[in-house]
């Protein structure tokens, strides 16, 4: 009885890795592109668009927002640090009982992003996971967002690759499209730690001086 439950196991499992491979080309607009299940919908509110539909094991969201066109572009990388980091915590505030987990840089064709996963808990053992990825741009934001419910959790890893390894990126789209400098700004611990390395430095010339006039006196 137990090998007849084990096989059924694979086959049910083999079955829906086979329709998780079931994804389409869907384009987001004319620099990003994803493959996302093929009865997709798409709405588009004060001109953020959503796209999303129910895969075999979750639900598939992507959402494009563009930025307000008096928005200033960013000058350098840790800017876009500042913005990615600002935009976990509000994706995360917009739900109770949220914790970001696994928070972490990537890459996306040339440009940096920024992916974690979302778990939520309705305080009755209802938990749910999103797995999200943060794309910014100097035209618009991006969120690519697999949700599915807890019971699934070791079973959505193919389904899930699928889905964030299909996003493609025009080759137009340059680290310039995110932020312009190079440079990068001094981290304020290096920046202490000049500072005190100097009054540091200060101190012992002062102390020598003074010490070789004792001398001098004596």
């Amino acid at each position: 009885m137990k090998k007849i439950f084990l096989i059924s196991a694979t086959l049910i499992l083999s079955a829906l890795a086979g329709f998780a491979q079931e994804l389409k080309p869907v384009k987001i607009d004319s620099v990003v592109t994803v493959s996302m299940p093929a009865a997709y919908q798409k709405t588009d509110t004060l001109g953020q668009q959503v796209f999303s539909s129910n895969s075999s094991l979750g639900y598939v969201v992507v959402l494009r927002t563009p930025n307000a066109k008096n928005t200033a572009p960013l000058q350098r990388e840790n800017d876009l640090d500042r913005v990615l980091k600002e935009n976990v915590k509000s994706i995360q505030a917009e739900s109770s009982n949220a914790s970001a987990q696994y928070v972490r840089d990537t890459t996306i064709g040339k440009l940096k992003a920024k992916t974690f996963t979302l778990q939520t808990d309705n305080g009755q053992g209802d938990i749910q996971f999103r797995n999200i990825v943060l794309l910014y741009t100097n035209a618009a934001s991006y969120v690519f967002e697999y949700v599915y419910p807890n019971a699934r959790k070791e079973m959505i890893n193919g389904e899930y690759k699928s889905f964030i390894n299909s996003i493609k990126l025009s080759p137009e789209l340059q680290r310039n499209d995110q932020y312009i400098s190079n440079a990068k700004s001094t981290p304020i611990v290096l920046i202490v730690g000049l500072a005190g390395g100097g009054l540091l430095i200060a101190f012992a010339v002062g102390f020598y001086i003074q010490r070789k006039k004792r001398m001098e006196l004596e």
